[in-house]
C-alpha cells in the first residue's frame, strides 16, 4: 500500500512539474517573441496556412456616398486572383513578374488586401518597426500601445509609406494614423467591428474620425 502511494506521488509530482515546464517554455516563447509577431499570432497568421480561397468585397463610403467597391476572390494555393468591378471580372496570377497590363489590377488588390490582412502583413513585409511606446490614440484619445511601421524608399506601390498603429492589451488594433511618403498626406481610422472568419481575424470597418471616411469590408469568406 505505501509502495502505491509513494508511486502515485512521484506520478502526481512529475505530471505538475512537466505542465510547469511547459507553461515556462511558453511564457518564456512569448516574451521572446517581437511585437509585430504579437500582433501577427492574435489575429490569426498560424491559421493562414491551412486556408484555401478568401472572397470580399472592398468598399469605400465618403460623406455616406459610396465611391468604391470591388469584390475580390483570392486563390491562396495558386495566387489566381479575380476582381468584379462594375459587372466587369478580370483574372490574373501574382508572380514575381506582374505583366504590365495586369499592373494597376495588382496595386489595387496589394491596397485592398493590405487593408483587410494588415497585422499578417507585419510578418510577410519589408518593414522596420520602432520600439514600442504608450501613446494616447489619435481618435479615442484613449492610452495605447503604439509602434511604427516603416517601409523601405524603394520598391513596392507607395515606397515611404509609414503606419502608426494603436493596439490592446490583447495586441489587436484600434486605430491607425497612414503617413504618405514625404508626410504630404496622412490619414487616422479606427480599426472596428473585428470578425472570427475560420481562425482570420478581420477587423470589417474603418472610420475617420469625423465619420466623413468609412472603408468596410462585405460578403467576406474565408475557407479551408
Amino acid at each position: 500500500m505505501k509502495k502505491l502511494l509513494l508511486l502515485s506521488f512521484i506520478s502526481i509530482s512529475f505530471l505538475s512539474c512537466k505542465d510547469q515546464n511547459t507553461k515556462s517554455e511558453k511564457a518564456t516563447e512569448e516574451a521572446e517573441l517581437q511585437v509585430q509577431e504579437k500582433i501577427a499570432i492574435a489575429n490569426g497568421i498560424k491559421q493562414f496556412d491551412s486556408i484555401s480561397q478568401i472572397k470580399f468585397t472592398f468598399n469605400v463610403k465618403v460623406n455616406d456616398t459610396l465611391r468604391t467597391s470591388r469584390a475580390w476572390s483570392w486563390n491562396t494555393n495558386n495566387e489566381k486572383i479575380s476582381l468584379t468591378e462594375k459587372d466587369s471580372t478580370m483574372t490574373y496570377t501574382r508572380t514575381d513578374s506582374i505583366a504590365a497590363n495586369k499592373q494597376l489590377l495588382d496595386q489595387k488588390f496589394i491596397n485592398d488586401s493590405y487593408w483587410l490582412l494588415f497585422p499578417y502583413q507585419l510578418k510577410w513585409s519589408d518593414a522596420n518597426f520602432s520600439d514600442e511606446k504608450t501613446m494616447k490614440a489619435p481618435i479615442s484619445g484613449n492610452e495605447m500601445k503604439m509602434i511604427t511601421v516603416s517601409y523601405p524608399s524603394q520598391g513596392g506601390y507607395t515606397p515611404g509609406d509609414s503606419y502608426d498603429i494603436y493596439y490592446n492589451e490583447d495586441f489587436m488594433i484600434q486605430e491607425w494614423v497612414y503617413k504618405a511618403a514625404g508626410g504630404n498626406r496622412q490619414m487616422a481610422t479606427t480599426w472596428e467591428d473585428y470578425e472570427d472568419f475560420n481562425g482570420v481575424k478581420i477587423s470589417k470597418t474603418h472610420k475617420s474620425e469625423d465619420g466623413s471616411f468609412e472603408l468596410y469590408f462585405s460578403d467576406i469568406s474565408v475557407q479551408k
